[in-house]
């Protein structure tokens, strides 16, 4: 695993401290890391939902109404 020395600000310092404190996480390191997953997650979804508006945007209008619209949307999310 890299080593790497980084500087919080002192209320970012103090909120990882209270973390450990509280045994939510047994050191900062394993904070950093898991905040650090749950950004690169937040983007991928990000990423996904932003490809999934593209190519709704790029593929044209529909005169479907709202309901049938939602009715296609679920059954595709049902598979």
């Amino acid at each position: 695993m890299a080593r790497q020395s980084i500087s919080f600000t002192q209320p970012n310092d103090e909120w990882l401290k209270n973390q450990v404190d509280n045994k939510e996480y047994s050191s900062k390191s394993e904070l950093v890391n898991d905040l650090i997953r749950q950004a690169r997650k937040q983007q991928r979804q990000i990423d996904w939902i932003s490809s999934k508006l593209d190519r709704a945007e790029n593929s044209g209008f529909t005169n479907d109404s709202k309901e049938q619209i939602l009715m296609k949307s679920k059954s595709l999310l049902n598979g």
